[in-house]
């Protein structure tokens, strides 16, 4: 079984080595650059194929199969440091360098693929596209969901293109997940605000038991003491006898007048 190095550590090379090596009864050598050490330090210690190496060329020493997955600013310099074997095969996942200047940099390697895997493949879902096709690089891939190869570099290069938005989409649908998460926890704070609270004691020998009861009880006394407060002069226009003092003005005339009469 092939033995496969890694230079750069980071997101692609999480995922290309989490779909090698998680659930598989017998993953293959895995030999991962310093770069990225946190990244490689916990691939390492979660599965026993992944080994660390001291240095790039560390990398090369210890692998047939190299896969470039630094970034495009810094991937010339990376790889002017290296030296390649002739046996060396280079799967170049850097995006934007041409075939043609993968082949330079990395000579005497042969074969020089380039890829475009995508993080679907931790969960070997990644349907890789790479060119030109080769046994090596659909050795690596096929197994992590399938591979496709265009007729010519232009097309990769379109591929590319397109694959390039998915993660700004990925940060598009993290952002609405996020909101919707803050919303849900919003309502939440909402609903206990709103919800019955504990027994506050007894009132008028009934208990309150929530903060509606409260509401209505003192809306209800306050009802009644503009009522009494308004009693009085209705019943006085009207002629009819106060509850508290007796007849009212009216009533108390009506009365004078009839025992004036008599």
């Amino acid at each position: 079984m092939r033995a496969y190095g890694f230079v750069g550590a980071g997101e692609i090379t999480a995922a290309i080595v989490e779909g090698l090596s998680a659930e598989v009864a017998d993953p293959p050598a895995v030999f991962l650059s310093p770069r990225g050490r946190q990244v490689a330090h916990e691939l390492a210690g979660r599965f026993p194929n992944v080994a660390v190496c001291a240095s790039n060329e560390d990398v090369l020493d210890a692998a047939s199969v190299i896969v470039l997955a630094v970034r495009p600013a810094v991937a010339q310099e990376v790889v002017a440091e290296l030296e390649f074997r002739p046996d060396h095969a280079v799967l170049s996942a850097v995006a934007g360098v041409p075939l043609a200047t993968l082949q330079e940099w990395t000579a005497p390697a042969a074969p020089v693929v380039r890829t475009i895997p995508l993080p679907q493949a931790a969960r070997r879902q990644s349907l890789t596209a790479l060119f030109p096709d080769h046994p090596v690089a659909r050795g690596l891939f096929e197994p992590l969901g399938g591979v496709v190869v265009p007729p010519d570099e232009p097309t990769l290069d379109v591929f590319s293109a397109a694959t390039a938005t998915f993660a700004a989409h990925l940060d598009y649908l993290a952002t609405i997940a996020s909101w919707l998460a803050g919303r849900r926890r919003t309502r939440r704070r909402r609903h206990l605000r709103d919800a019955p609270v504990r027994p506050a004691g007894r009132v008028a020998g009934h208990r309150i038991t929530h903060r509606a009861d409260r509401q209505a009880h003192h809306t209800g006394r306050d009802q009644r003491a503009a009522e009494d407060r308004v009693a009085p002069r209705r019943r006085a226009r009207l002629g009819a006898p106060s509850p508290r003092r007796g007849a009212g003005p009216a009533a108390r005339v009506a009365q004078l007048s009839l025992r004036a009469n008599r």
